[in-house]
């Protein structure tokens, strides 16, 4: 082992000891880093997989995933389900702040009144804002009569889970966020807990919202697998120029050179001596 009363003595001045100390807070910051970055990964990876899976699913009734007064769960988001009544257009919404391909614009929101004394919202796509704040964008009519309607199971909207900040003063039914519960409050039967974006129905509408495309599961945290790698590899780079210094001034120290270049210091430690 080097002597530190010899060559290896530098290692204790406060410059290289500030060093030591940076090294060692650096390395334990970046491996917290790299496993946060990797937990999401796992994260975002599960939640790919549990949403392409339930998306592929065969459709189901509603009843079978979704009730009034009941959450829609975690794990059927994006479920295909079936739902058989009538639209109720007497109490129909508009969600403000829906851009699509560019454009500001508006969902549609229509509940389905299943005849059971309950009722599902059903988000019937987008329509385009009016050409003025003050005008009223023109909404397509839903079908009349008995329809099925086939759709992705969501659930409630919130604030965090949107980042929508919800606020009063809104234009007669208009809203911020597709909140069953809340909205539920304004209607004469019970809604179901969550919603339903639609894919289709029967009979068609002569026109109707476009429809709200499927989710973009994207590549399911690849880049913070990336990211999580690129964490680790900083340790070694923190460690390897650490290593790198300390060998570059022994080095330099044992051909009489300051590691420096600077000729004073090497005079000031020549005279020290």
């Amino acid at each position: 082992m080097p002597n530190l009363e010899g060559v290896y003595r530098f290692l204790l001045t406060p410059r290289w000891l500030a060093l030591h100390v940076v090294v060692l807070l650096v390395i334990p910051a970046f491996v917290f880093l790299g496993r946060w970055q990797f937990g999401r990964f796992e994260e975002r990876s599960d939640n790919k997989d549990r949403v392409t899976a339930n998306i592929e699913a065969a459709a189901v009734p509603l009843d079978r995933l979704a009730a009034p007064g009941r959450q829609v769960g975690e794990g059927d988001r994006y479920r295909t389900v079936v739902a058989s009544g009538t639209y109720d257009t007497s109490h129909g919404l508009l969600v403000r702040r829906r851009p699509h391909e560019g454009r500001n614009g508006f969902y549609v929101l229509t509940p389905l009144v299943t005849g059971d004394g309950s009722a599902v919202i059903v988000n019937r796509g987008w329509i385009p804002a009016a050409a003025s704040a003050d005008a009223a964008p023109q909404v397509p009519a839903p079908p009349t009569g008995q329809v099925t309607v086939t759709g992705r199971l969501r659930q409630s909207e919130t604030e965090d889970s949107t980042g929508i900040r919800e606020r009063s003063g809104l234009p007669d039914g208009q809203v911020l966020l597709i909140d069953a519960a809340k909205i539920g409050q304004r209607m004469p039967y019970r809604l179901v807990g969550g919603y339903v974006e639609l894919t289709g129905q029967q009979p068609p509408a002569a026109s109707a919202p476009a429809l709200v495309p499927a989710p973009d599961v994207g590549s399911g945290g690849g880049l913070n697998l990336a990211y999580g790698v690129q964490w680790w590899l900083f340790i070694g780079i923190a460690i390897g120029g650490w290593i790198l210094l300390i060998r570059r001034e022994v080095a330099e120290r044992k051909s009489g050179r300051p590691a420096d270049g600077s000729v004073a210091t090497q005079e000031a430690e020549t005279a020290a001596n």
